[in-house]
């Protein structure tokens, strides 16, 4: 159980760190303000401040987020009357704005917030001590911070380092940044496999070697044969093989084998074992490898590319032949892989991480508003509008695009915890 923990902690990290670091690493091309780095969602456990960008590790590992300035869930939080406490620099400008009950500033200044522009003019007002006849209007520093209600301290956001003050291509690679990051992530952790393997399994029918207690070896099935067919079903490749015998667990059924050129028939009963949920029949065989370094280095493409064919098939036929809750997996199901794959070693954990980076970043592209591919779509909608939907609109599609994946992560939760607990 500690271990499926940890495995999953680090391999959901992972993919968030990087999936959040494309956009971090092109934003700051970019000339745009990242406020806050955060992996992670909820309560701040720790925080490393910097010049500009503030690093925060939070305690739900289910996410984590980066804070790009002028961005619709970046905006300041002040309110008329708030009070905060001011810090100036030697210039008298106020260089931090402090609102938190958790931290006080040497010598702060006790002010009764009126009016601010923190965007253009830069400059705030209020009452000295909360007296009214007091009003006093401060410079802002361009490089202000906002120490905000939690601790965190972060940048003020000036609309020169704003995200829509970036040209469209940059803000368009910034936004694609992170799903771009998870195809990388996926090439390089499949050939990090094949390379810890040895070798580059065969996506032929032959028969390469056995696991301890294999039926299929006890069965009279030997290395280098080819299995062409199983229960009268065809096997052309590896993939045919292992779905056809994964329909039979506990059954016996005929498999068709090809040795030297003669065809032989051997009775082999699959072993049940349940995998994520489901009963599936294995008879403990591998493919044979291509161990040459060529084949260990092309891997990492070859197996993002025949993946992420395999995605798309599955996402055509989620429309084409029907859609269903069983099609789609949350944070249950993706604890339940994991589990699976922490049983098997590190191949097999980088392996899921393969898997779910390349998932991480077809999903991301889905063209909904709240994800990469909606704003990806807003994006290619400015071009041609060649001015941007205004923020309230633009607001209001991100609202509706947050609410629906609310709904769909409530609903697919709901049904990965009853088919992998019930």
């Amino acid at each position: 159980m500690v271990i499926t923990i940890l495995t999953f902690i680090i391999v959901f990290g992972i993919l968030v760190l990087v999936h959040e670091f494309g956009h971090f690493y092109f934003a700051k091309k970019a000339g745009i303000l990242v406020r806050e780095f955060s992996i992670g969602m909820g309560p701040k456990i720790f925080a490393h401040e910097t010049a500009t960008t503030t690093y925060t590790l939070r305690i739900l590992p289910l996410g984590g987020y980066v804070r790009m300035a002028g961005l619709e869930d970046d905006e300041e939080e002040f309110k008329p009357g708030q009070i905060v406490s001011l810090q100036l620099n030697q210039a008298d400008q106020v260089s931090v704005i402090n609102t938190s009950q958790k931290k006080l500033l040497f010598n702060g200044i006790p002010l009764q917030l009126s009016k601010w522009d923190l965007t253009d003019e830069l400059w705030l007002e209020g009452y000295l001590n909360g007296d009214d006849s007091q009003l006093k209007r401060y410079r802002v520093s361009h490089d202000a911070s906002v120490i905000e209600e939690d601790g965190t301290k972060v940048r003020i956001a000036p609309r020169d380092v704003q995200f829509q003050s970036a040209k469209l291509w940059q803000r368009m690679l910034t936004n694609f940044a992170g799903p771009m990051n998870n195809f990388l992530l996926a090439i390089v952790a499949f050939a990090l496999v094949a390379f810890l393997q040895g070798g580059v399994y065969q996506t032929t029918n032959q028969v390469g070697a056995f696991t301890t207690d294999s039926v299929a070896r006890q069965a009279g099935i030997k290395t280098g044969d080819r299995i062409v067919a199983v229960a009268g079903k065809k096997t052309k490749d590896w993939q045919a093989l292992a779905r056809e015998i994964s329909r039979h667990p506990g059954k016996k059924v005929k498999f068709t084998i090809k040795r030297q050129h003669q065809l032989k028939q051997i009775w082999v009963t699959p072993r049940s074992e349940r995998q994520n949920g489901t009963k599936v029949g294995i008879i403990g065989i591998e493919a044979s490898q291509d161990h040459s370094f060529a084949a260990i280095a092309a891997y990492g493409f070859t197996a993002s590319w025949n993946l992420l064919i395999e995605l798309l098939t599955a996402i055509k036929s989620m429309f084409t032949q029907g859609f269903s809750l069983n099609d789609l997996g949350g944070p249950v199901a993706i604890y339940s892989y994991t589990s699976q794959a922490a049983k098997y070693g590190l191949t097999s954990v980088i392996n899921l991480l393969a898997f779910l980076s390349l998932n991480l970043g077809v999903v991301n592209l889905f063209p909904i508003p709240a994800l990469d591919g909606g704003k990806l779509v807003l994006n290619v909608v400015e071009a041609i509008r060649r001015k941007p939907l205004s923020p309230e609109k633009e607001g209001i599609l991100t609202l509706i695009g947050f609410g629906f994946l609310m709904l769909l992560m409530i609903l697919v939760t709901w049904n990965d915890i009853q088919r992998y607990f019930f």
